[in-house]
């Protein structure tokens, strides 16, 4: 309530001196926690949340305590927590408390969820980062930060910020400062120009420090990088970027690659996390919310054996990129047997004007309302609409929430929700009725 009403009485430059001034009150107040931590940054468009669980889960497989922050999760040690605060970064005397926590707990590193909206208002003033991991930069959050260009600037500040913190000293080391990004993305091209103590690269295509090769996707994501072969569970070509990146900065940090190559990698959730009741057919829940993740999603499922392929998606509304509605509609009718179009985070626009620009792009892609495209509303009920149609070795794909805890409404609404939950209680429903 009280952001609505700071946004409409005052003037932009003065809502970011307010951020700013919340910024310099917290870190005072937390007496600067991360001096005390080696923070490890990530940014970028896609892949940002599971690359900071895999920094996390290498780190543990070390032994190193360590906490993080993201959009899906946090975690302070072995203590771990969903996020539902519906937010990449928290407010910023949250995310200095949450810093100052980890200090308490013993650990030695944070691993932080650093997005370009955060930069913008100051939620990253008073972290001291030491290593930050760029991911990649397609066109997101233009409505939000006015054009592209914008948004690319608010993603150089961060680095900015990264060179002008000063060195700290932890348990008498002095701590560099890195930089390790994506040699497949043209914005390295910009970033190397930084003047940081190390800068690494990761590729798969691209000349590059660390380049994976020998990909096999079909059976989980297998790579190798320097001679060590790396074996998950995970699916997706866009998951090796993750692993590679998340496995390239700890190594940069001065551990050995040959004992992290034996990690046993774990999912996050909500990030391509499969739902199995026992039905005879497959679900699949991811977040993928913009063109760009969705298409690298739709590639990653040709791989997985199914009959049809039945899509549930929204967009988010807000002023949030809404030029992107009708094509990921477009998408989904072009590459889905059925699309089910629902209300995913309408915030003070009209969820049903937004379900029908979605679904506009269904139609131009050849889709039939009634008959292989449905515009439910309720977004559990589009669900469970999906789950009334699958039959056997059909695939429901559920994109757009992820394991975000909340569909955000008008006047600052957040009404419950997991679409996690709702799979689950719906197929065990449907089980039950089988029997």
């Amino acid at each position: 309530m009280v952001k609505r009403i700071l946004k409409k009485f005052l003037g932009r430059k003065l809502l970011l001196f307010y951020h700013l001034i919340l910024a310099k009150l917290a870190v005072f107040y937390y007496q600067k926690p991360s001096e005390k931590l080696l923070v490890i940054g990530v940014t970028g468009t896609n892949g940002k949340t599971a690359t900071v669980n895999f920094v996390s889960q290498f780190l543990d497989s070390l032994g190193q305590k360590n906490g993080l922050a993201s959009t899906v999760n946090f975690k302070v040690d072995d203590r771990q927590w969903l996020n539902k605060k519906k937010m990449t970064m928290l407010g910023r005397f949250q995310t200095q408390k949450l810093l100052a926590d980890m200090v308490k707990s013993g650990c030695r590193y944070a691993v932080i969820e650093t997005s370009s909206q955060g930069v913008e208002q100051f939620r990253h003033i008073g972290i001291n980062y030491d290593l930050l991991i760029f991911t990649n930069l397609t066109p997101e959050h233009i409505e939000a930060h006015g054009s592209f260009e914008n948004y690319r600037m608010y993603k150089e500040k961060l680095f900015e910020h990264l060179v002008q913190s000063h060195i700290k000293t932890i348990s008498g080391q002095k701590i560099k400062k890195i930089i390790v990004s994506n040699a497949d993305d043209i914005e390295t091209e910009r970033l190397r120009k930084i003047p940081v103590d190390k800068f690494v690269t990761y590729s798969i295509d691209q000349s590059a420090d660390f380049q994976a090769t020998e990909l096999q996707l079909d059976n989980g994501v297998t790579f190798s990088v320097h001679n060590q072969k790396i074996k998950t569970s995970l699916i997706g070509r866009f998951n090796v970027y993750n692993v590679l990146s998340a496995l390239v900065a700890v190594v940069t940090l001065g551990f050995d690659l040959k004992v992290l190559s034996q990690t046993k990698l774990r999912g996050v959730p909500g990030r391509q996390e499969w739902i199995d009741q026992g039905q005879d057919f497959k679900v699949l829940i991811d977040y993928a919310p913009e063109p760009v993740g969705l298409e690298q999603l739709y590639k990653t499922l040709e791989r997985i054996e199914k009959n049809r392929l039945i899509h549930v998606l929204g967009s988010c509304g807000g002023g949030r990129d809404k030029a992107r509605q009708p094509i990921m509609g477009q998408m989904a009718g072009q590459r889905a047997d059925i699309v089910i179009v629902t209300n995913e985070d309408p915030y003070d626009d009209d969820p049903l004007a937004i379900i029908d620009n979605v679904a506009s792009g269904a139609i131009k892609a050849g889709k039939t309302l009634g008959k292989n495209l449905f515009k439910v509303n309720d977004r559990s009920g589009a669900i469970g609409r999906a789950i009334a149609l699958a039959t056997k070795n059909d695939l429901i794909l559920i994109t757009g929430k992820g394991a975000e805890q909340f569909i955000c409404g008008p006047n600052g609404q957040m009404m419950p929700h997991d679409d996690r939950l709702v799979v689950q209680k719906v197929l065990k429903n449907l089980i039950k009725s089988r029997k």
